[in-house]
C-alpha cells in the first residue's frame, strides 16, 4: 500500500493510492495516519477496505509529509563509505545517530527556506524507515516486524552551523523546513529489495546524486535493533538511514544552495519530491 496525505497546511486527511495511481480519500474510515493509527491496527484494517470504493480526490491537491505528528526523526550519519569519504570522515565504527527536530518536517512538495544568514545550506537524499509498533530492545532478525513502511527524506543540512559551529550536527539539520518527507509511506509488501533501491537527487535538472541503498554501511534492520538499545522507538517515529556520495559539500568547490534552486530527487517505487528553494524574509 502506498499511504498518502494531502490537503492545505493543517488541515491534511489520509488518504492512499489506488492500483491505477488514483489518490483516494480515506478520511471516512480514519482520522489520521499518526501514533493513534498505528496503535490500532490502522494498516491491517486499511488492508480490508475497499479502496475503489473510496472518493477519488484531485491531481492538484497538495501533498503532506505522509505520518502526522512524528513523535521523532532520528538520523543516521556517515552511512555510505563513499559520503564518508567525499565529507573527509572515517566509517564510525557504530551507527551515528542524531536528531532532526520534528518542527523540521514538510510536505515532500513543499517549499525549503533556507536561514536568514544561511550560505552553505546543502541537500541530501535518504531512505526513511516508518515504525508501526513500539520497539524496545529489539534483535535484528526481528526488527522488520516493527517497521510499517519507507518513504524518501531530504535531509537538508546547514554546514556551518553543523560543522564550524561549537556544538552537536543538530543546529545545521533541524531548521524550519529542512525535513521533506514523502510523497507515500509504502508497506514492505510493496518494496521488493529495501537494499537494493536506486537512490538520487537532481540539482537544476542535473543530477549530482546517484547511488543505492545497497551501498549503506549499517542495514535497515540493524538500524532499527541498534537504535531500540537507547530510546523506544514509537508508532510513527522516522529513522533517516543517511545519504549517498554527492551532496554540495563534498564538491570542488563545495556547492550550496541559493535561493530560486530547484531539487528533485527519489527512490525506486517510493515517489519523487521537488523543492524550490527561497529565503526566510521576515
Amino acid at each position: 500500500m502506498k499511504l498518502v496525505r494531502f490537503g492545505d497546511l493543517g488541515q491534511e486527511k489520509p488518504g492512499i493510492l489506488d492500483s491505477q495511481g488514483e489518490l483516494r480519500d480515506a478520511s471516512s474510515h480514519f482520522d489520521d495516519y499518526d501514533k493513534a493509527f498505528f496503535n490500532d491496527n490502522g494498516l491491517a484494517k486499511l488492508q480490508k477496505l475497499d479502496i475503489s470504493s473510496l472518493p477519488v480526490v484531485d491531481r492538484n491537491v497538495r501533498i503532506a509529509e505522509p505520518v502526522a505528528e512524528v513523535g521523532k526523526m532520528i538520523c543516521v550519519g556517515l552511512n555510505y563509505a563513499d559520503h564518508a569519504a567525499e565529507s573527509g570522515m572515517d566509517v564510525p565504527p557504530e551507527p551515528v545517530l542524531f536528531f532532526k527536530a520534528t518542527s523540521s518536517i514538510i510536505g515532500p512538495n513543499d517549499n525549503v527556506v533556507l536561514p536568514p544568514k544561511s550560505e552553505k545550506s546543502d541537500w541530501e537524499v535518504e531512505l526513511g524507515v516508518v515504525i508501526g509498533k513500539e520497539a524496545k530492545y529489539v534483535s535484528e532478525e526481528d526488527a522488520m516486524d516493527y517497521v510499517a513502511g519507507f518513504c524518501v527524506v531530504n535531509d537538508l543540512s546547514e554546514r556551518e552551523y553543523q560543522i564550524e559551529r561549537a556544538g552537536q550536527w543538530c543546529k545545521g539539520k533541524g531548521c524550519d523546513t529542512f525535513g521533506p518527507v514523502g510523497p507515500y509511506l509504502v508497506t514492505p509488501d510493496e518494496v521488493e529489495d529495501f537494499d537494493n533501491l536506486n537512490i538520487w537527487l537532481e540539482l537544476n535538472g542535473k543530477k549530482v546524486q546517484n547511488g543505492s541503498t545497497n551501498t549503506m554501511v549499517y542495514k535497515v534492520p540493524h538500524l532499527v535493533h541498534y537504535i531500540s538499545q537507547f530510546m523506544s522507538l514509537q508508532p510513527g517515529d522516522i529513522i533517516s538511514t543517511g545519504t549517498p556520495p554527492g551532496v554540495g559539500l563534498g564538491m570542488t568547490p563545495p556547492l550550496y544552495l541559493k535561493e530560486g534552486d530547484v531539487m528533485r530527487l527519489g527512490i525506486d517505487g517510493l515517489g519523487v519530491q521537488q523543492q524550490t528553494v527561497e529565503r526566510y524574509k521576515a
